[in-house]
């Protein structure tokens, strides 16, 4: 295993990226917060299958954490994540600091209207606003020939999508399916907070969103009592529900009768724990 090369500066990193193009490679960006996991890893591996050099960033970004949410508490451990990073094949790590991406007199945002104003937006306002301002500069500091998100952050992907190409940004954005656990659970870096109590409940997410789906393939008009069940399902789970909604999969306008491309998202808390959640209505 080659020790994957790390760069703490914007500078250090375009000076990397320039000796790349220099050599005609296609570079590849993973943008996360570290705590790295299998989701992560199979953002690097479809990263490696289509570009030369993947460069993955590795910063907590307090922008798009709210007063009252877990930035401070928010899973850190860099070296196991450069390690994690470099066995799986990826070749520079940037891990810039906070004054290094919001230096002194930063006061610019980037906001992409209602697209994140729903579901996430609603409960997390100000979310969106700052995923996508950390992802426009990331994108513009490395301007790579794709980036990689998971779909397990689906509302997330979509946004970035829309700022890149309002933004002109000339980078690929691309979508890879989540990881799930065995039972389903879908991999988070908020997974550690689970009790094991609560742990063996996370799936029901999961199962609810699938047999949803299931009921709305067989009553494509019954999708308001559909829902109602699965809120009352994951409620009697233990589950404090923010949303379980059917959506539409490229603009997320929301949907009173079952028509594809859809997809079905869900967020509920389990104990100290967020969890979200979506598959593809198909």
């Amino acid at each position: 295993m080659q020790d994957a090369a790390v760069a703490g500066s914007v500078a250090a990193l375009r000076s990397a990226v320039a000796l790349w193009r220099g050599r005609r490679e296609r570079v590849a960006l993973v943008p996360t917060m570290g705590a790295i996991h299998e989701g992560h890893l199979a953002l690097v591996a479809a990263a490696r299958q289509q570009c030369d050099r993947v460069v993955a960033s590795l910063f907590v970004n307090p922008k798009q954490f709210g007063p009252a949410e877990d930035f401070a508490a928010y899973p850190r451990d860099a070296a196991a994540d450069i390690a994690a990073f470099a066995k799986a094949g990826v070749d520079l790590v940037f891990i810039p600091t906070v004054e290094e991406m919001y230096p002194p007199g930063f006061a610019t945002s980037v906001q992409v209207g209602e697209l994140g104003e729903a579901l996430e937006g609603r409960f997390r306002p100000g979310f969106f606003t700052g995923v996508a301002t950390v992802v426009a500069k990331l994108l513009l500091q490395t301007l790579p020939d794709a980036a990689y998100f998971g779909e397990k952050d689906y509302q997330q992907l979509l946004v970035v999508r829309r700022l890149a190409r309002d933004l002109d940004i000339p980078a690929r954005i691309e979508g890879v399916a989540t990881v799930r656990e065995a039972d389903g659970l879908a991999l988070s870096s908020r997974n550690v907070y689970l009790s094991p109590a609560e742990r063996q409940m996370a799936p029901l997410i999961y199962r609810v969103l699938q047999d949803s789906a299931i009921a709305l393939g067989r009553q494509p008009e019954a999708v308001t009592g559909i829902l109602q069940r699965g809120v009352a399902e994951l409620s009697a789970g233990g589950f404090a529900v923010d949303y379980l909604e059917l959506r539409e999969a490229e603009t997320l306008a929301a949907m009173a009768r079952l028509a594809r491309p859809a997809r079905l998202l869900a967020a509920a808390r389990i104990g100290r724990t967020r969890l979200i959640d979506n598959i593809a209505v198909v």
